[in-house]
């Protein structure tokens, strides 16, 4: 790598937290997370209002989400490359409080997005504690 190279490198990472207001579910549609607690934002990749993240250039990308939940019934998030699936995680939950994490690297073009959905029928809770976030930082740029 050159000098020129170095300098010019993007910095990148957000960490982000849902809400403050409690449950969140379950909708009769699939609904986008917008994970509006924004405590990280290097970068400013991504955007509280759609709930997006967008490459600012291509390269690889790592990305981390835990989901927590106290009601009875599903809990979990699909994760969505543009507008392609690429990841689906859930789990039954019995009304005591339930944590799931994952993560994923993913190679992008600058441009491609980034969004977690959460299914239809499914609920999630989060509040002062962060209980659900979505963070993600770039790797390395290609």
């Amino acid at each position: 790598m050159t000098d020129f190279e170095l300098f010019t490198e993007r910095k990148v990472a957000f960490y982000t937290a849902l809400t403050d207001a409690g449950p969140v579910g379950p909708f009769n549609t699939d609904t986008t997370l917008k994970y509006s607690k924004v405590i990280t934002n290097i970068g400013n990749a991504y955007n509280p209002s759609t709930g997006f993240f967008t490459a600012p250039v291509r390269g690889v990308y790592y990305f981390l989400f835990t989901m927590g939940g106290s009601r009875t019934g599903y809990m979990g998030v699909k994760v969505y490359k543009n507008n392609q699936r690429i990841m689906w995680n859930h789990e039954y939950k019995t009304g005591n409080w339930k944590y799931m994490t994952n993560s994923v690297v993913l190679e992008l073009m600058a441009g491609d997005e980034i969004h977690l959905v959460l299914p239809s029928e499914y609920s999630l809770h989060d509040g002062a504690n962060n209980q659900n976030t979505f963070s993600g930082s770039l790797l390395f740029t290609l």
